[in-house]
């Protein structure tokens, strides 16, 4: 599949690529770029995968952490 980059840099994924791959305003998007083979990789982060994340990390103390680590 062609697509064109706009003036401004800006590529449209096409409609019917954003359907298959169920994705839908605002789903970010996590892009990889592989120098050596000229390639960018471009990967939907659904947010059902977001939501699993969600208190995995409680009660470690990263907060705290990271405060500190910005106070030095």
């Amino acid at each position: 599949m062609i697509v064109r980059m706009a003036a401004n840099g800006l590529l449209s994924i096409p409609p019917a690529v954003l359907r298959k791959l169920g994705m839908t305003a605002p789903t970010r998007i996590h892009m990889v770029v592989d120098e050596q083979n000229c390639k960018i990789v471009l990967t939907p982060i659904a947010r059902e995968h977001i939501q699993g994340l969600r208190g995995k990390y409680k009660g470690k103390g990263l907060l705290k952490a990271l405060v500190a680590d910005k106070k030095r």
